[in-house]
């Protein structure tokens, strides 16, 4: 799903904290012209309600600066909150629509129940939830799907087991272990994880 938000350029010489009082966030995007940047203000509340929905470096934004003007499709890189109060201080966003490929953060979505879990009286253990992978900007998975309804106890699945559409690179090492079946009681270790993956 894609969000669309507006936004105007900061005005040169804008305090962070008086643009706050009056209902504006202060933002920044990055990547719409080669290395330049350039700072923002949107609507306060209209940012919550798109933070609440979009995800971080994953979930394509419209973003429209009505004074530049310019507009194009960007992700959320960034996003600073209060230390103790929570509310929201800074958001930051980079711009896709020129790039060819790029990184984003894909959530796994792990499907069907496990034969250690369901008759083996094993637990499943998630070593992994999300995956960093490259890929074009037209081509960014929601969620990444790990069926592990034939795992037994003992049995896991690693990054190089998935299949993923055509297009999409997962970077790091595909050794991974991304879940195991353990024994009840027996929670996963970084040692357990690599000794699974080397079997």
């Amino acid at each position: 799903m894609e969000y669309t938000i507006e936004c105007k350029k900061r005005l040169e010489g804008s305090k962070p904290n008086a643009l706050r009082r009056q209902g504006l966030l202060p933002a920044v995007l990055y990547g719409h012209d080669g290395a330049k940047s350039v700072a923002l203000t949107l609507n306060a509340k209209e940012a919550e309600t798109l933070v609440k929905k979009a995800s971080l470096n994953n979930t394509p934004i419209q973003l429209n600066v009505t004074d530049l003007p310019w507009s194009g499709r960007t992700l959320l890189r960034e996003v600073q909150k209060h230390p103790w109060r929570g509310y929201l201080y800074h958001l930051s966003f980079f711009s896709i629509g020129s790039q060819e490929t790029i990184q984003v953060t894909v959530p796994l979505h792990f499907v069907g129940t496990a034969v250690g879990v369901k008759l083996e009286g094993g637990g499943l253990d998630t070593v992994l939830t999300e995956l960093e992978v490259s890929c074009a900007p037209n081509n960014i998975l929601e969620t990444i799907e790990v069926d592990i309804s034939n795992l037994r106890v003992g049995e896991s699945i690693h990054v190089n087991e998935l299949t993923l559409p055509a297009g999409i690179e997962v970077l790091g090492e595909g050794d991974r272990v991304i879940a195991i079946i353990l024994d009840r009681g027996g929670p996963v270790t970084e040692e357990t994880a690599e000794a699974t993956a080397e079997a």
